[in-house]
C-alpha cells in the first residue's frame, strides 16, 4: 500500500481491547476511517448507520458470536467483505458456512502482514465488485460469470458445476485479472494444507476444465491459477 490512505472504511470486532486498539492504531495508517466494536449488537448498530466496506470479526464474542453476526448481515448484503479472525479449534464451524462469503479467515495469532495481505484481497474484490455493476462479466466465447448467482453461463444457460468447482470459479473471478496462490484455494475449499490437498486441487482444475474452452483457467507454474477477462 502507498503511503495515502485507501478510501475504504473498515469495522473491526474485537472484545478484547488492548488487541482491538492494537490493530485500529495500525489499520488507521492504511485506511482513512476505521470503525471499532466489542460484541456483535454494537458493531450490528454501526453497521446500519455507517456502512462500512470491510468487516473484521473475531469469531468469540460475547453474547452473540461473529459468525452469528455475519450470517445476519448476509440475509441482505453480499457485498460486503468479511474478515474472520478465528482460533485453530473454531475452523470445523466454519466448513459448512459458505453462505458467509469470507474473503479469508486467519487463524490466531495473527501477524500484522497477514491482517494486511488479507485486506489487499479485499480492497481487490470490492473493486473488482464495483467494476461489473451488472454482475454479469464476459470472459470468452459465448461464457459470463454471474456475481450474484455465482454461476457460469453458456449461450444462455448455466453451466451444471459441483460445488468445489463452482466455489473456486467464484474465488477466481473475486480476482478477476489477478493471480490466487494455491495455497489460498486449498485453505478456501478445504480448510486443511496437505500433500493430498495439493493433488486434489490439480484433480479439481483438470476436472472443470473440460468444461471450458482451453485456457480459461490459467495455470502461473509454482504459484497459482487465475481467469482474465
Amino acid at each position: 500500500m502507498s503511503s495515502e490512505k485507501l478510501k475504504y472504511s473498515i469495522l473491526y470486532i474485537e472484545d478484547e481491547k488492548a488487541i482491538r486498539e492494537n490493530y485500529v492504531t495500525y489499520l488507521k495508517r492504511f485506511y482513512e476511517t476505521v470503525y471499532e466494536s466489542a460484541n456483535a449488537e454494537e458493531a450490528y448498530e454501526i453497521y446500519k448507520n455507517k456502512k462500512p466496506d470491510i468487516l473484521i470479526i473475531d469469531i468469540q464474542l460475547p453474547g452473540k458470536s461473529g459468525i452469528e453476526f455475519l450470517q445476519d448481515i448476509r440475509e441482505f448484503d453480499h457485498s460486503v467483505r468479511a474478515i474472520m479472525l478465528t482460533a485453530m479449534s473454531d475452523v470445523t464451524t466454519l466448513v459448512n458456512a459458505s453462505e458467509l462469503k469470507l474473503t479469508k479467515y486467519l487463524v490466531k495469532p495473527i501477524s500484522r502482514d497477514e491482517l494486511k495481505d488479507a485486506l489487499d484481497i479485499a480492497v481487490k474484490e470490492i473493486v473488482n465488485y464495483t467494476t461489473h455493476t451488472n454482475k454479469l462479466v464476459h470472459v470468452q466465447d459465448d461464457f459470463y460469470w454471474d456475481y450474484d448467482k455465482e454461476s457460469l453461463i453458456e449461450n444462455g444457460k448455466e453451466l451444471l458445476l459441483t460445488r468445489k468447482e463452482r466455489k473456486l470459479l467464484s474465488l477466481l473471478f473475486s480476482n478477476l485479472n489477478s493471480v490466487v496462490e494455491s495455497e489460498d484455494i486449498i485453505f478456501e475449499l478445504w480448510y486443511d494444507y496437505d500433500n493430498a490437498k495439493i493433488s486434489s486441487l490439480k484433480t479439481l482444475v483438470k476436472t472443470l476444465r473440460k468444461k471450458l474452452p482451453q485456457n480459461f483457467i490459467k495455470n502461473i507454474f509454482g504459484i497459482g491459477y487465475m481467469i482474465e477477462a
